[in-house]
């Protein structure tokens, strides 16, 4: 760095940052090992902590800092000038937002958000739904209170969601979904009108489950120095610093393979977090160093499950690892294991959805967020919409309310905005995985071989350095050379639901 008055912005915002990652490890405990009683003084704790930051952010002396840098970019020589330049213009973004909004708001939304997450821990616990309703409301009415305060020219749903997916629009979801709300149910329908034989039910111990998530971590480097892996409501995965990354899942007796399969997904969130630009970088600290966009972060994610936990070659290779571990094979040989791995009826929960339901799951909650936010639908007539929803996407019910709209964290925090990064994630992550086989061969013969560490190179190299260079867009763009589309996830779903519905049919015959 060549100029005072960026290592001053800089030490300021590393300062910050410090700050802030304090709150996510108060949020950490609160979902991993906090008792309930601590629900509200943990409350008071976030909400302290938000001012202290949003106070920082807002600053005139931040505000000072800011110009001095901008100012000073006529110092810098041509070739290092753009990237600051771009720096520099996504920070002023950020520092006019948070100029936008009331401290007191800001306080408001962090005590909302951590009496939310409670109420919906128990009202989930509970299958009532009336015991969270009022903290939906609430944040709700402090959301609506943020996008008036930031007034932006966009849509209620849209402003909430630039922090995850900067750009996006209702318009370009639109064109992004509508082959997906086409396509999907037909596949669907395919699967409903093929007869199979039923598996028997199975379960595996949680002790069985931990061990086969540590084999995972260990074969895709987890580093015990760096890396945690904990329990929670709600699997997530978080970054405290630039040497601490920390992950959870959950372990369900009657569910064996969701903690393997959520330990696949919160590891590949974690792998893109430290593929990201790191001390060793100049950007390190600077918003260019940060993830892309959550639709990025997703696509991550779900290739680390999907196109690697979830492949015919991963089940081929570690079919006798679960088999030991079990002491059994109640799925039966490889292929069983692989059709495990890749539901095909549609199902209640999204997290323990196979590919072909999972976006299907999520354009219900897009439209459910858009009806709350733009349209007022009643929080109190979200449990029957959402089960219409349900039957019209998914053709399948919830018993209670648990198994429907408190199924999820995401609105117990205010996270409205967020639920089309994962069907963005999908369709990211088939659009890279094209480009990267097109380059270095076929996933499956990597996956076969035991070298998945060639994929995460190659992430690594093309994907992961680019952080907040560009949005989600420009990043497929940039990677592949094609606009994102539909096109690529529909066609890899359509090719594995033949390969899955071929192996099912000749199980019949056997």
């Amino acid at each position: 760095m060549s100029t005072a008055a960026l290592e001053q912005l800089h030490e300021h915002q590393r300062q910050t940052r410090v700050l802030a990652s304090i709150g996510s490890c108060l949020y950490w405990d609160q979902t991993t090992a906090m008792p309930p009683a601590g629900a509200a003084w943990r409350g008071e704790q976030l909400a302290w902590v938000a001012q202290q930051v949003h106070n920082r952010q807002t600053s005139p002396h931040h505000g000072e800092l800011l110009a001095a840098a901008e100012d000073s970019l006529s110092q810098l020589p041509p070739e290092q000038k753009e990237d600051w330049q771009q720096n520099l213009a996504l920070l002023r973004l950020e520092y006019q937002r948070q100029c936008c909004l009331d401290p007191a708001l800001v306080n408001a939304l962090a005590e909302a958000q951590a009496r939310g997450y409670s109420l919906w821990q128990e009202a989930k616990a509970s299958q009532d739904f009336s015991i969270f309703a009022p903290a939906l409301e609430e944040l709700i009415r402090l959301r609506l209170e943020q996008v008036c305060q930031l007034a932006e020219t966009r849509s209620p749903w849209e402003t909430l969601a630039q922090p995850f997916e900067p750009h996006i629009s209702h318009r370009r979801l639109g064109e992004l979904f509508t082959p997906l709300r086409q396509r999907l149910p037909h596949m669907v329908e395919r699967v409903r009108s093929t007869s199979h034989p039923a598996q028997p039910p199975w379960t595996m111990s949680r002790q069985v489950q931990h061990n086969l998530c540590g084999q995972l971590l260990e074969h895709w480097g987890f580093d015990r120095r760096r890396c945690v892996l904990a329990t929670s409501p709600h699997p997530f995965s978080t970054t405290m610093g630039p040497q601490d990354f920390r992950i959870t899942n959950r372990t369900l007796t009657h569910q064996p393979l969701s903690a393997f399969l959520a330990t696949a997904h919160e590891w590949g969130h974690s792998l893109y977090e430290q593929g990201l630009p790191g001390e060793d970088s100049p950007w390190f600290g600077w918003p260019l160093a940060e993830a892309t966009s959550m639709g990025v972060h997703e696509s991550q994610s779900l290739f680390w499950e999907n196109r690697l936990a979830r492949s015919r070659a991963f089940s081929q290779v570690w079919a006798r690892r679960f088999a030991q571990a079990a002491g059994a094979a109640p799925w039966g040989d490889e292929d069983g294991l692989w059709v495990a791995m890749n539901p095909l009826e549609p199902g209640l929960t999204r997290v323990e959805a196979g590919e072909l339901s999972y976006c299907l799951h999520v354009l219900l909650r897009y439209e459910l967020e858009t009806d709350l936010l733009e349209h007022r639908l009643p929080v109190a007539e979200l449990p029957e919409r959402w089960c219409v929803l349900m039957e019209h996407y998914l053709g399948v019910t919830p018993s209670n309310v648990s198994e429907g709209c408190l199924q999820d964290v995401h609105w117990s925090e205010g996270l409205f905005g967020y639920f089309p990064s994962y069907a963005l994630g999908h369709l990211i992550s088939a659009q890279l995985a094209e480009a990267m086989e097109a380059d270095i061969g076929p996933m499956e013969a990597h996956v076969a071989a035991g070298e998945e560490h060639r994929l995460l190179a190659w992430l690594r190299l093309h994907v992961h350095p680019l952080g907040r260079r560009v949005n989600g867009e420009q990043l497929v763009q940039k990677v592949t050379g094609r606009s994102l589309s539909a096109e690529p996830f529909l066609h890899y779903l359509e090719l594995k639901l033949e390969q899955l519905l071929t192996i099912r049919t000749a199980a019949q015959h056997r």
